[in-house]
């Protein structure tokens, strides 16, 4: 019998202003080196969106304002069960040369529209396209 859990991780769609436009940072996932967002599981001293602030640095090398907007959840099916995934928006205000996962994963900035054509989860996808219109 195998055993199932369900857990709980955050992440950020970290953004920023640039020509009057929207930009969106995705990084690379370890394994598959798919685009994903930063994002890690919840600890038990901080928020949903401080643990999702911390995972930006560990695994982005970025800093955010702490105005945020929860833009929704989704689940994804991992090999121990159910993960539900917070997802907040955060606006980059410094970006590291060096922070601990850069040898791991890559990182680049993406229009709205290539980042949307980028990430490979619809809730993911619909989340994007709706930041601009959520931030105002």
């Amino acid at each position: 019998m195998k055993l199932e859990f369900n857990f709980t991780q955050s992440g950020v769609i970290p953004y920023r202003r640039k020509d009057n436009r929207i930009e969106v940072l995705l990084i690379t996932s370890i394994r598959k080196k798919k685009w994903i967002i930063p994002k890690g599981y919840v600890e038990f001293n901080l928020s949903h969106f401080e643990s999702a602030k911390k995972e930006a640095y560990e695994e982005a090398g970025i800093y955010g304002e702490n105005e945020t907007i929860e833009l929704g959840s989704f689940a994804v099916h991992k090999d121990i069960g159910k993960c539900y995934i917070r997802v907040y928006s955060m606006e980059v205000t410094e970006i590291l040369e060096e922070y601990p996962d850069k040898e791991k994963r890559k990182r680049k900035w993406f229009s709205i529209e290539d980042a949307v054509q980028s990430v490979e989860i619809p809730e993911l996808k619909q989340m994007i396209t709706a930041l601009p219109l959520k931030l105002g």
